[in-house]
């Protein structure tokens, strides 16, 4: 296979590697301890092993989605018992990123749940982005689908990151979603790119695919013209009420494989352990930092969900030397 290399000065990659199924199904079988070891020698040839990047994510508008995504507690579809909310305020906003810098993240995240936002209401997130670089703090927003104008406005306003995830791989996106195609998605990454902003793209584990659909995920994104600077695995949060919320939970190994996987796919991203860390371990965790993980969500919620509280996660780092990554 291709090697990658990093001028660490000058940021770019060169060659870029294009990964086939057969190539990446290759990758992701190798025997455990092979994978890890060429991901961990992957990780250490473009970041510090014992750094991660800390975002927080907060729900700006909560509830009421027009969309049909199997696993969200969100959607207008499913009865999961939670209460739809408007767009949150300019001073509730920079009153929650300034409690996330006091709390660690570097970045922070704003999610709303929308198919897309509306015009009018881009006013309103520009100035939440301008709040929130205001701080000292990198900003990232997913509103669902942007048009090319929308995803200007943000990026003028400052906007560093967008959130758009593919979810999964191609074969298995309709037994997901119905009301959104994966060209929808990829419509909406070529905007981002368009209009000057880094991508933050990934996927959920633990839906029900299959080890395929995990390699098709990983392969598309791979794949993109410019692979996405963040990386987010997501282990599927089992929300009641919801199509997916009955689905079997993923091997831990084969959990800790795709994030091994994904480092390698795309060496020079940040691949963030998301959504699902409070129900695991210390021990799966670590294997997942050792694999390549180097990107967290702190905060007690993710958008609807729990996250590990703040003394749990200094504990980890402390037993682990990990530090949190400069931006």
């Amino acid at each position: 296979m291709t090697t990658i290399t990093l001028d660490r000065n000058a940021k770019t990659v060169e060659p870029k590697q294009a990964w086939d199924y057969a190539q990446a199904r290759a990758l992701y079988d190798l025997p455990f301890a092979d994978l890890i070891f060429r991901a961990q020698s992957v990780h250490r040839m473009h970041f510090d092993p014992n750094e991660v990047q800390m975002s927080t994510l907060l729900s700006i508008k909560t509830g009421g989605c027009p969309e049909d995504c199997g696993y969200c507690s969100q959607s207008s579809h499913f009865e999961t018992g939670l209460k739809a909310s408007k767009l949150m305020g300019l001073d509730e906003v920079r009153t929650a990123a300034v409690q996330a810098k006091a709390g660690g993240a570097t970045r922070f995240c704003m999610g709303a749940a929308w198919r897309e936002p509306k015009d009018r209401d881009i006013d309103t997130l520009c100035d939440m982005v301008r709040e929130v670089k205001g701080l000292g703090l990198e900003s990232c927003m997913t509103l669902g689908m942007l048009t090319q104008p929308q995803a200007t406005r943000l990026a003028n306003a400052g906007l560093d990151y967008y959130n758009h995830n593919i979810d999964t791989g191609p074969e298995y996106y309709g037994k997901v979603i119905t009301t959104r195609t994966l060209q929808d998605r990829l419509d909406t990454l070529e905007h981002v790119r368009e209009a000057g902003m880094a991508v933050c793209c990934g996927g959920i584990i633990g839906m029900g695919e299959a080890r395929e659909d995990r390699i098709g995920m990983l392969v598309t994104l791979a794949n993109l013209p410019t692979p996405p600077e963040s990386v987010p695995i997501n282990a599927l949060m089992k929300i009641k009420g919801t199509p997916l919320g009955g689905s079997a939970k993923i091997d831990n190994f084969e959990f800790v494989r795709t994030i091994a996987a994904a480092r390698i796919m795309m060496p020079t991203s940040v691949v963030r352990l998301s959504a699902g860390r409070e129900n695991m371990s210390e021990e799966l965790q670590s294997l997942c930092f050792l694999a390549g993980a180097n990107s967290i969500f702190i905060g007690p919620k993710l958008l609807t969900t729990a996250n590990p509280a703040k003394d749990k996660d200094d504990a980890l780092w402390a037993k682990l030397g990990i530090r949190s990554m400069d931006i």
